[in-house]
């Protein structure tokens, strides 16, 4: 009911409606809902200062556990480390290692081999330059993550720590890396909700700037990396955590990038209907 009204209030409009639920304070409203279609892996690794990631779809989960379909992915990850390709369709031109066949051909022979429909959906390549770029992959291909730290030193603290920080994006999620990434208008929009909250609640109107202040800060604390506790030491900012460690090292370190993919994210998946299908398939 609390929806219906959203969106007759509203007029219809799902994203004003959201809003319109967050505002009431039905936070939980403004989480999308539908469950995550694609099966696969998304893959990540790299070679010094560079990093690849990406996913590879397939329609059941029992692809992801072929190990034709994992060599398939381990091959194109290193098709997309050695080339900078400039989207998925240059990456496709690309010859696929040790088959004289493009990425594109060597990708209609997996579907013939395998028997199932698979893509390339995405991918990203890092250079760090000068640094290191760490990556993780969780939960056997389920979470790729790529981090980029910029310094000049060779100690393998800094690639230890950007290991751990890898397996941080992974369990905490971050929209963005610090406060100057996050847009101007979804900030806007976050202080406008906490607004309207405040003063529903019943807070005095002189208090409200300062109540926001607060929020606005919890808010980037909770979806900008260098603002987030660190998962390995809740104690401290994952930003002073780098802060340390170059200290320690009596060099510059800058963590400059993140990437995050999680496999099927974004892509709505057909409810499948089985007792339909069984009794479609014995007519």
């Amino acid at each position: 009911m609390d929806c219906k009204k959203a969106l007759t209030e509203t007029g219809g409009n799902m994203e004003d409606a959201v809003d319109f639920l967050r505002k009431k304070g039905l936070a939980a409203a403004a989480k999308k809902s539908g469950r995550v279609a694609a099966e696969g892996l998304v893959a990540a690794g790299g070679e010094g200062p560079v990093g690849a990631v990406l996913e590879v779809n397939a329609e059941t989960d029992f692809v992801a556990k072929n190990e034709a379909f994992q060599a398939f992915v381990a091959g194109v990850q290193s098709v997309v480390l050695a080339n900078d390709a400039a989207d998925i369709e240059a990456l496709k031109e690309l010859a696929y290692p040790g088959t004289g066949r493009t990425v594109a051909e060597e990708l209609t022979h997996q579907i013939a081999t395998i028997g199932e429909n698979m893509s390339l959906r995405r991918f990203q390549r890092v250079d760090a330059g000068q640094g290191v770029v760490a990556s993780y992959v969780h939960g056997a291909g389920k979470i790729g993550v790529l981090v980029e730290m910029q310094t000049e030193s060779t100690d393998e603290r800094v690639a230890e720590l950007g290991k751990q920080i890898a397996m941080h994006v992974a369990a905490a999620s971050p929209q963005f890396l610090d406060r100057d990434a996050v847009p101007a208008d979804v900030v806007d929009k976050e202080k406008e909700i906490m607004r309207v909250k405040a003063i529903e609640s019943g807070k005095p109107e002189n208090i409200v700037d300062k109540i926001i202040v607060g929020q606005i800060n919890k808010y980037f604390g909770e979806v900008c990396l260098l603002e987030q506790a660190f998962v390995i030491d809740p104690d401290q900012k994952v930003g002073k955590v780098v802060e340390a460690l170059a200290k320690d090292l009596g060099t510059a370190i800058k963590l400059n990038s993140f990437v995050r993919y999680q496999l099927g994210e974004g892509i709505e998946k057909k409810a499948d209907d089985f007792a339909a299908e069984v009794a479609a398939m014995s007519k």
